[in-house]
């Protein structure tokens, strides 16, 4: 694709980046992950997919994730809606509040990061209905555009947010960042302590979450 489109650049996890300052957004940049859910693909659960995004100047216009053995494709087009399979997605809407809210979550690779995300676990195990880990962000986020999760929270990489978060904000979803998004870094492209969920909980939610010592109710 590069030879074809030569300004088109490609980030990707396998792109050895050390940092925000390796990535330049300007002009057209694809964010693509070949397979999310590593672990669980290797040992034959079915929460694995595929994901892929374009992004110019640092605005996603459109994205996909597919997950081949839940037989779903999902796609975002920006001002177009979300589908799943052909069918327009929507978030669900049903809870009244957090305390009925189920909300997926995940944990760091590095397990030097783990302090943060056991304490967001423990801040929703209390405060939410209940709590789910499928180790594939770009699907549980996809989950929330298609209301299978009322909400989905944790800190993550750019391709891991890219198609996903489009899909999610098509469907209706909101995004919002526990943490300010630092200067430079497009926000649809931050994945550090992200959130995404269903309008009506989403205020109470990103409030929660930025209570660092939030007591049991």
């Amino acid at each position: 694709m590069t030879q074809c489109y030569p300004e088109h650049r490609i980030l990707s996890e396998e792109s050895r980046v050390n940092g925000w300052g390796d990535i330049t957004f300007d002009g057209p940049l694809w964010i693509i992950d070949p397979l999310d859910g590593t672990v669980n693909y290797a040992n034959n659960i079915p929460h694995f997919g595929i994901s892929i995004a374009i992004a110019f100047d640092g605005i996603v216009w459109a994205g996909a994730v597919y997950a081949p053995d839940l037989n779903c494709t999902y796609v975002g087009i920006r001002n177009q809606g979300a589908y799943c399979n052909g069918e327009l997605l929507k978030v669900y809407n049903s809870s009244e509040s957090i305390a009925d809210a189920i909300i997926g979550t995940g944990f760091p690779h590095n397990k030097k990061d783990l302090k943060s995300a056991l304490s967001r676990v423990n801040i929703l195990s209390t405060h939410c209905r209940d709590i789910r880990r499928f180790a594939a962000p770009t699907i549980d986020i996809c989950y929330v555009a298609s209301g299978k999760l009322h909400g989905h929270t944790e800190s993550l990489a750019p391709w891991d947010v890219a198609a996903s978060g489009l899909i999610a904000r098509e469907a209706g979803a909101l995004t919002g960042h526990v943490n300010a998004v630092p200067d430079g870094i497009p926000i649809e492209l931050y994945g550090d302590d992200v959130l995404f969920s269903a309008p009506n909980i989403f205020k109470d939610l990103l409030h929660l979450l930025r209570i660092p010592n939030t007591k049991e109710p």
